[in-house]
């Protein structure tokens, strides 16, 4: 699967049921050579005018990754990154 690929698909918090949106990014390990996260955008903030917050999604947290779709279980306030 490519880079491109993943960014088509919407990832879904298993935990709440709740899309959070197409990963926009992702983080690679070069010692590994893995990927280790998912960056996707998280929710603006006062009126979008103080820019945006990032869900930053480690690679264990993904439940599975569909040809639509990513599952992941995360808790979501401890994965929001502040930019």
């Amino acid at each position: 699967m490519r880079i491109c690929e993943l960014r088509q698909k919407e990832v879904i918090n298993t935990c709440t049921c709740r899309s959070l949106g197409c990963p926009i990014d992702i983080e690679f390990d070069c010692r590994t050579s893995c990927l280790s996260a998912l960056v996707l955008p998280g929710p603006g903030r006062f009126c979008c005018l103080f820019g945006r917050d990032e869900f930053i999604i480690p690679w264990e947290c993904i439940c599975q990754i569909g040809e639509d779709i990513i599952l992941v279980k995360i808790d979501e306030e401890k994965c929001l990154c502040e930019n």
